[in-house]
Order: structure tokens, then C-alpha cells, then sequence
């Protein structure tokens, strides 16, 4: 675990977020994060504090789930490395894969 992690998590049962708090509960959090990110891009406003809330949100719910940051990035990177796809108005669409391995072109 990353040394700035580990704070955050001793800064969480210091303050019993993981036994005094739910995964639900947490989510819930992380969606009042969100929101907030989402009005500082919508008003062009700084989004350091809110990308980082959104961590240390997340941050609670691997701990609280016997996880790390990078446990999960690492999941979710060998889920994405081979994945192609095509950008869509500016989002990047996946091609889908059916269940007999064929690629369907996205969208």
C-alpha cells in the first residue's frame, strides 16, 4: 500500500469510518463527491479538492472491502489493456465482444 494511502486509511479508523460506516453509506458519500465534481466542471472551476475527495472516498470503501487503490487499478487495467473501441463524441466507446469471441464494431 502506498505510504499516502495508508495514512488515509489510519485517517478513516481514527475517525471510525470503517467500522462505524457502511459500504452503502460510503457510496453515498462518494456520490455527494461526485456531484460536487461535477458543478466545478460545469462552472470551470478548479477540481484538485474534488478528484481527491473522490479518492479518499474510494480509498475507504477498498479498505473497508480488504483492497487497495492499486489492487483495483490493477484489475481494472487488465480488464482495459487489450479492449478496443472508438471514440464517440468525445467518449470512448468499447466494441463488444459476443459470446463467441467475435469483436462487433462499437456503435
Amino acid at each position: 500500500m502506498l505510504k499516502l494511502e495508508k495514512k488515509i486509511v489510519d485517517w478513516h479508523k481514527a475517525r471510525n469510518l470503517i467500522e462505524g460506516s457502511t459500504d452503502h453509506q460510503q457510496f453515498e458519500k462518494l456520490l455527494e463527491e461526485v456531484e460536487e465534481l461535477r458543478l466545478n466542471i460545469m462552472h470551470s472551476q478548479d477540481i484538485s479538492d474534488d478528484v481527491g475527495d473522490i479518492i479518499v472516498v474510494l480509498i475507504n470503501l477498498c479498505a473497508r472491502n480488504g483492497l487497495t487503490l492499486t489492487d483495483c487499478m490493477n484489475v481494472a487495467y487488465n480488464d482495459i489493456k487489450y479492449r478496443t473501441g472508438k471514440m464517440v463524441d468525445g467518449i470512448f466507446v468499447k466494441d463488444y465482444i459476443d459470446k463467441q469471441g467475435r469483436i462487433e464494431n462499437a456503435v
